[in-house]
Formats: structure tokens, sequence, C-alpha cells
């Protein structure tokens, strides 16, 4: 297969005089080893372009405990963005729901509660029964919302993951891991700003009843703005926190640890590491013309190629000047092409590794051409080969 390679000055394209350190600065930072955690598993992520800066057992299946939230949230946020659901609408309390154990928002048998309240009970409160009562309103009963779950964590490419309830107490085939936990979370983040900052509120007040949020970081670092915690006997303590610092933002997820103090002071040590030793930068628009491919036997002789998706890329402090893009064009394509079908690759490499890499894909549709057209290019392809 015919392919075009153009390597690309990523300075040139984002401004790099202005990103550079300046003649006589200090030398680029080496990134040290990640922190020392005590707990079973955890993961550090760039929720923008969702590079791991550090991992220990990151795919082990564990005990999530009210981690299994975040999917209920989630599943809940879809259900408002397609209409299915409203914040206002009321709903009716079951006796399962208002008799669960563990943390609760105390939400009354038979009573009736807005969805907003209900999402922030289980949001800030960590209420079950109000994990259990979303669950019902969403898909009649929890056990057909577990279903759910497991439709979407393997949508979102949670390989390491298993929901039997809406809220985490345990079960012998509910699990999750650290990386699912952080694609789950980077999801829910990026996909529904509008009711994310719910997750940084530090107390609600349910039924004459105030109850703080259990994520002590809240109150330590400004920075920081969510997720959700986690505990029970068996998962131990668990914490998955994200924080937004200048334009980046990182995601950790700490699961087992041994006390409420050590899953908020991990948390924190994961987020001051990836935060002083790397910095995240965007390099391309998605559905932004990068470059155009050849087209064979199409109404047009070529298509015009892009992203999916905005590309970002994140790397040591200080090193950006070592990057470079390389694009890889598969001019011998033949018509139709379709918009979003992959005709090439975009991969950024420092040093010679492949740091991030996506596919370029057509940004419109070409037809067939006509008769002659195809005709023409069938001889010039012959010749050509």
């Amino acid at each position: 297969m015919h392919r075009l390679y153009l390597v690309l000055s990523l300075g040139l394209l984002l401004l790099r005089a202005s990103l550079l350190h300046a003649e006589g600065a200090p030398p680029p930072l080496i990134p040290p080893p990640p922190p020392t955690i005590d707990a079973k598993a955890y993961i550090l992520i760039d929720a923008e372009s969702s590079a791991v800066l550090a991992e220990q057992h990151a795919d082990d299946q564990l005990e999530p405990a009210s981690l299994t939230k975040i999917m209920t949230a989630y599943i809940t946020f879809q259900e408002l963005a397609r209409g299915a659901l409203h914040l206002d609408d009321m709903v009716t309390i079951s006796p399962e729901a208002s008799k669960a154990e563990g943390s609760r928002m105390f939400a009354e048998g038979g009573s009736a509660i807005a969805v907003e309240n209900l999402l922030k009970g289980m949001i800030i409160q960590s209420g079950n029964d109000a994990s259990i009562a979303l669950a019902e309103r969403i898909a009649g009963s929890e056990s057909a919302f577990a279903d759910r779950m497991n439709q979407t964590a393997a949508q979102l490419g949670m390989t390491n993951t298993h929901f039997e309830n809406s809220m985490g107490l345990p079960k012998p085939n509910h699990f999750a891991s650290a990386r699912d936990i952080a694609l789950l979370t980077r999801a829910l983040i990026k996909e529904f700003p509008e009711y994310y900052p719910w997750h940084a509120l530090k107390e609600f007040s349910f039924n004459n009843i105030k109850q703080p949020n259990r994520n002590r970081l809240l109150w330590i670092d400004p920075t920081v703005d969510g997720v959700k915690t986690g505990h029970t006997d068996g998962a131990g303590y668990c914490l998955v926190a994200s924080a937004l610092r200048n334009d980046m933002r990182l995601i950790s997820v700490v699961m087992g640890a041994k006390s409420d103090k050590a899953r908020a002071s991990t948390n924190a040590e994961l987020l001051s590491y990836g935060f002083r030793f790397y910095e995240t930068r965007p390099l391309f628009k998605a559905h932004t013309k990068l470059a155009d491919a050849h087209l064979w036997k199409g109404s047009e002789s070529q298509v015009p190629l892009g992203l999916q998706r905005d590309f970002s890329v994140t790397f040591p402090r200080g090193q950006y000047d070592t990057l470079k893009a390389t694009m890889e064009v598969d001019n011998n394509s033949t018509a139709p092409v379709h918009v979003g079908d992959k005709l090439g690759e975009v991969k950024v490499v420092r040093n010679g590794e492949v740091m991030a890499q996506q596919n370029l894909i057509a940004l419109e549709t070409i037809e067939r051409g006509g008769l002659f057209k195809r005709l023409f290019d069938e001889i010039a392809m012959m010749i050509k080969k």
C-alpha cells in the first residue's frame, strides 16, 4: 500500500516559541519514580490525553465499594442527557431503597424525592438508598440496572469490571479495577461537565439531616473538585480524586488504603507528583483538516483528513521541544469513502518512542466518480503498479 509519511514540527504548529525554555534556563526535569503508595492498587492518569503517569496493580479485580456509584451517576446523567429523565422528576422510594444498609441519605419509604436530590444524596452523602431509588427509576429493578451498568462498562472498555448492584455493597461477583474506574471517571467528567460540579460540594442537607462529603481533599486542596469515596471491610478505604491546575486535569484512583486519612494522603501524593513532573498540551483539534489523501475512482480526487477527537499529549515537564508529530496518509484508497473512515494515523514520538497516536479519518464523504473517471483511474492504477 502506497503511503505518504510527513514529519511535522510541533513547534511550528503550536507556536513553539511561546513554550520553549528561554536560553540559559535549567535543563528539563527527569521524572523520578512515583511515590510509594500503601494500598491494594492505584493509578494516576491525565484526563485529557488519558496518559498513565503512575500505576500499580491497576488491572487487579477488587471490591470497589461506593466507587460503584460513579457508574450509577454516569448512567443517570446519560438518561438526563437524552431527555428520558429530568432533575425535577419525582421518584417514589421503595421499601427496598428505604431499608438499604450502609450509608444513607435517609429517604423515607413511600415518599417522593426529586431526581436532583437523589443524585446529590448519592454523590455527596454516598446514600445507598438514593442509589437504589435511581436504579429502580431508570431500569425498573436494581438487577436490571446492574445489567445496564455492565453493558455501559463494556462500551467504555472497562475489561476488569462487573457490577451486581448500584451502590457497591459486597457481592461475590461485584468487582472493578483501578484502571477501569479511572476510565469511567474520565468519561463522566468529560461528557457531563454540567453535572460534575456536584462532586465538589462539601455537604448536603436532606430531611433536616446535614451530612459532609467524605472526600477529605475537598477541604485540603482547593484544586480538587471530586470525585468519590468508598469503604467496606473487604474493599478497604478507596478514593477517586480529580484536580484541575493551570488547565491540566489529573485523575487518581486509590483502592484498598488502610484508613480514611491514608486514602486522602495517598491521592494527594499522586496528584502532586503528576502536576510537578508532567504537563499536557493540546496538539490538534477534532474535525479540523490536517492533510489530504489522494482518492482513486472518486467524484473528487482528494479527501480531507482530520481527527475524530481532540488530540493532546502528556510528557515530562520542559521536554516539549523533543516531540515530533508524524502523519501516515493512505494515498491508495478507492471511492466511495465515508466520513469517519480511517485513512492514516497521527503519532507523537519522543526519543524514538511513540507517546500517543490517533487515526486520521475522512472528514467528508466522497462518492464514486463517473464511468470515464473510474476507467481512467483504473488504467492509471495499473500503470502505477
